[in-house]
């Protein structure tokens, strides 16, 4: 497998199969909003897309990064969605990296959104899929984030099939994750220098395989639209 690890800015055309990352916390956020119940979410490009479109449908829950504000319902916080009733709801999510992440390879003909916390799933579904190219698309930093390239850099490894440094691919994941750990995102949102945080959300975010699903995105109606995916138990069920 061909793997590329690239930031936003560097995309200069559109891949085949792309994984977005983004570990804090946009990602995260997505797939604790399924397992509340979720059945999709929206990935909004702007704040003003994100507000029309909870006025255009009042059931829909709007979320975004930093504090609380007039127009959506949460902030960009596992720890504070953790307890949110989303049963059936439709998220409109809009972040400062994730989204905008995601928008930027919406042609791609696969589009994975992820996180430690569905990085199994997500490197099941790669291996599932059988592509020979995928674009790891690093949000955080301007491609710099350390944490989502960690992550990018363990799915990779486990839809390899081995480790990086040649032993089985069930090698432990701790130092990926303690990477992520020390992280200047997890260090600003432990010292809450980010706003529209929860004490937990850096220990949520750090849940390795917390979810057993893959998150899909695809443009349905010219918005992209984020699902979860059940993995096919056998390999040769293909994706595409």
């Amino acid at each position: 497998m061909n793997v590329r690890f690239l930031g936003i800015a560097d995309l200069t055309e559109t891949p085949s199969v792309a994984v977005v990352v983004d570990v804090m916390r946009a990602f995260t956020v997505a797939a604790w909003a399924f397992a509340q119940g979720a059945d999709r979410i929206v990935l909004a490009e702007t704040l003003d897309e994100a507000v029309a479109l909870k006025a255009g449908h009042p059931d829909w829950v709007a979320l975004k990064d930093g504090p609380p504000a007039p127009g959506f319902d949460l902030v960009n916080s596992p720890g504070l969605l953790r307890t949110a009733d989303l049963a059936g709801r439709t998220v409109v999510q809009k972040t400062t990296a994730g989204t905008v992440g995601a928008l930027a390879v919406k042609e791609a003909s696969l589009v994975l959104c992820a996180g430690f916390v569905v990085a199994e799933a997500t490197a099941r579904l790669l291996r599932t899929c059988g592509s020979d190219s995928v674009t790891f698309v690093v949000t955080g930093e301007d491609g710099q984030a350390e944490e989502d390239l960690a992550c990018a850099q363990y799915i990779a490894q486990r839809a390899a099939g081995t480790a990086t440094d040649g032993s089985p691919a069930a090698t432990e994941a701790a130092g990926f994750l303690r990477r992520a750990a020390d992280s200047r995102a997890a260090a600003e949102l432990a010292q809450g220098v980010r706003e529209g945080a929860h004490p937990d959300d850096v220990a949520l975010c750090l849940e390795l395989d917390r979810f057993p699903f893959a998150m899909v995105a695809t443009l349905e109606d010219s918005l992209m639209v984020l699902r979860p995916y059940a993995v096919p138990p056998r390999t040769e069920d293909a994706l595409l």
